[in-house]
């Protein structure tokens, strides 16, 4: 098969920006009990080819239907991207919600996307992910050179077992419209990946899969627990998110050129936004996972292509020469029978924050005890059979997020249980060796 030009993926963002515009969100609203709120922004941009002509700029705004009209992005060399970004000082209280604390010797950048917690003066969460924005990365979305493309589903952030809920985030697509913006001004701890849109959703791109690996007795045991840390880490072991490998665009650069940064920062700047890094440090592997994974498939998935009237009413198979998604054959997640976990019908983002655990028998565990999370799923996938869409009025992602995590809690306390019997067992029948 021949290479595939960045053209193919100008329509099915195109597709994907229109259905997130006339579909409304599911909102989650916060309940008295955790009242905590966040937003990100997806910003989004199509880089012009380098030698086509740019429009004349003007006064008035520019459609979502005039812009994939126009002919600078129409142009097979245009190359729509997204923007992640790499902070190299979280802070401890955002570790869950943003990036996983890192150690000081790995190799690793784990990229998310620009946002914060909502304030107690915040308008709504679209204001927070534009305040957010302006104050951490100097990209401002209310200028006219940008439009909100609307609103992703809302997702609850709980804790490792999903017992308790922190809190709820709401993810904001945005669109720059014009062929060129006024230049970011990130704080100094922050580092912007320009990434193309075709890497993640082309059909001839080999997306790289890998995983993080975070220690289970640091999401498990309490911090200040040492002897509960090792039983934890003796017990269970380490859990590994799947993630993604990203290839940010060629141009891009970890580092702002320095005229592009404020002459000076205040000491209210350092407080606020971060110690500056080094600039020696090497560059890092970008990896994607977890929330993050999940609002980017989350995106993805709108741009399933309809599917054909012959294939209506019967299920696809491998014979089907045009597939109903660029993510259907090449972006499949790890840990899932592509057969039985159809993206056409379930997002693949329900799955992408789910853990594996590095010993089987724990893996096993939970899947004797996921038979009420296999059929929460077979229920989404028939609500989006029938339907032809999502049942908005049924929180499917929630109710697999919570039977999953059910399932989790059962498995570790069956695992822990038979830990504990096999070592008393193994010390009583050594004790009885030792003195019979």
């Amino acid at each position: 098969m021949s290479k595939e030009t960045p053209l193919a993926t100008v329509p099915l963002l195109a597709r994907a920006l229109h259905r997130i515009r006339s579909t409304p969100p599911r909102i989650i609203a916060s309940p008295p009990t955790q009242p905590r709120r966040a937003a990100v922004a997806l910003l989004i941009r199509v880089v012009p080819a380098p030698n086509s002509p740019l429009p004349a700029p003007t006064d008035n705004p520019t459609t979502l239907t005039q812009f994939f009209a126009a002919d600078w992005v129409n142009d097979p060399h245009a190359r729509p991207e997204i923007l992640y970004l790499h902070r190299d000082n979280t802070p401890v209280s955002d570790v869950s919600l943003w990036q996983a604390k890192l150690r000081n010797t790995t190799n690793e950048a784990h990229v998310a996307f620009p946002g914060g917690r909502m304030e107690a003066d915040d308008e709504g969460g679209l204001y927070t992910a534009m305040r957010q924005t302006w104050e951490e990365i100097g990209i401002d979305l209310a200028e006219p050179c940008y439009t909100c493309i609307g609103q992703l589903d809302d997702r609850e952030i709980t804790t490792s077992l999903g017992k308790r809920l922190l809190m709820i985030l709401s993810p904001f697509v945005f669109l720059q419209l014009t062929p060129t913006a006024p230049p970011p001004d990130p704080v100094a701890s922050t580092a912007l990946h320009w990434t193309p849109l075709a890497s993640l959703v082309s059909l001839n791109a080999n997306q790289k899969w890998s995983n993080v690996t975070v220690d289970a007795a640091s999401r498990l045991a309490p911090k200040h627990s040492a002897i509960l840390k090792l039983l934890v880490r003796l017990f269970i072991g380490s859990m590994e998110f799947p993630a993604i490998v990203l290839q940010p665009s060629p141009d891009d650069s970890t580092s702002i050129p320095p005229s592009s940064k404020s002459p000076s920062k205040t000491p209210h700047d350092i407080l606020e936004k971060g110690i500056p890094r080094s600039q020696s440090k090497p560059r890092q592997v970008l990896k994607l996972w977890g929330l993050s994974l999940g609002m980017t498939l989350d995106l993805m998935c709108n741009m399933i292509l309809p599917t054909p009237s012959s294939a209506a009413g019967r299920p696809r198979t491998r014979d089907d020469s045009t597939p109903s998604s660029p993510l259907s054959e090449v972006m499949h997640l790890p840990y899932q029978n592509v057969e039985e976990f159809r993206m056409e019908y379930v997002a693949p983002s329900l799955a992408s924050v789910f853990p594996r655990f590095s010993y089987p028998d724990v893996n096993f565990w939970i899947w004797v005890f996921g038979k009420r999370y296999r059929e929460v799923v077979r229920g989404w996938e028939a609500s989006v059979r029938d339907g032809g869409t999502n049942d908005r009025r049924i929180n499917w992602s929630g109710s697999a997020l919570n039977t999953f995590y059910a399932a989790i809690r059962k498995a570790l306390v069956v695992v822990i249980v038979a830990r504990a019997l096999g070592v008393i067992f193994g010390a009583s029948f050594a004790l009885w060796w030792i003195f019979s």
